[in-house]
């Protein structure tokens, strides 16, 4: 048989994703390039790997099997690429980090930062949420996440370096805009719209609720920050939402954080990896300046 990296990786998103589109748009190939690689695999291997059942993909039961040999090929791969890149030093080689949707507002920023410092480096950022995070991590697939709350358990090394306060936002003319530290009591009954279920910051605030004995009611659950942001403007009830998503909105005049006692509730960011994963020269320079760096910005 004779295949190569390329098209193993091919056939690990399209597993992944089980959607020849989405791999598409993560290879940066056409849809027509992942479908010959797949099919140039498949005839190497004289069997078929995927079988399209309606409009849905799945894995046969030997592309269930060539998964499994194929991301064991693709880590000891990558380990090789590492190595290389270690002897080679910091300022060259390939990140590939993943973030949480509500980072995605100020990563730009530090990866401009760090790109200053090292041009020669090749990014790649995937913008998703927590539930996709987890199975990148799970996976091995990225050498680095950016997330709010980092998995329990000792398979994953997580560093603490940046707050995430989240706050109460209303519309500008709330009445309770105009109070100070206002009751937390007060807003029992009140409507705030949420993200989805299994959300990092859904889960802060129900914890939060649940620890005061505050009832609030859920009202629509969106799927974006930016959702929110929009239906709390048109009044549809209160969000709770990271500080560093609504800066735009805070200097428009569009939102008001509101003053309520034992808020805002203070979080971090933590950059995560598995345990004992043997970071390349690049990756671990970019945990390193998150740790420093990100922090001495947040002081300034």
């Amino acid at each position: 048989m004779h295949f190569t990296i390329r098209q193993l990786r091919v056939f690990e998103c399209v597993a992944r994703h089980l959607n020849y589109t989405r791999a598409a748009q993560e290879l940066f190939l056409t849809q027509p390039a992942v479908s010959m690689q797949i099919k140039q695999l498949e005839d190497q291997f004289g069997l078929p790997l995927f079988e399209r059942l309606g409009k849905r993909v799945f894995l046969t039961v030997a592309g269930q099997e060539v998964l499994g040999h194929v991301r064991a090929i693709t880590r000891q791969y990558e380990d090789l690429e590492n190595a290389v890149d270690r002897l080679k030093g910091h300022e060259s080689g390939h990140l590939r980090i993943s973030v949480a949707t509500t980072a995605n507002y100020f990563v730009a920023n530090l990866l401009a930062m760090f790109n200053q410092k090292h041009p020669n480096v090749r990014i790649t950022l995937d913008v998703t949420n927590r539930e996709a995070l987890l199975k990148q991590l799970s996976e091995n697939t990225v050498d680095l996440v950016i997330m709010g709350q980092p998995p329990d358990g000792d398979d994953y090394e997580a560093g603490n370096f940046m707050d995430n306060p989240l706050v109460v936002v209303a519309p500008t003319n709330h009445p309770y805009t105009q109070r100070r530290n206002l009751p937390l009591k007060e807003l029992a009954g009140q409507t705030f719209l949420v993200r989805e279920s299994g959300s990092g910051t859904r889960v802060a605030m129900e914890r939060f609720f649940d620890k005061h004995g505050i009832s609030i009611v859920t009202g629509m659950e969106l799927g974006s920050n930016e959702a929110i942001k929009q239906s709390v403007q048109a009044g549809l009830g209160l969000g709770l939402l990271s500080r560093d998503t609504v800066q735009m909105e805070l200097e428009l005049g569009r939102l008001a954080i509101l003053d309520i006692e034992h808020f805002p509730i203070m979080r971090h960011w933590y950059v995560v990896h598995r345990s004992g994963k043997r970071l390349s020269a690049v990756a671990s320079e970019f945990k390193s300046f998150l740790l420093s760096e990100s922090r001495t910005t947040q002081k300034m």
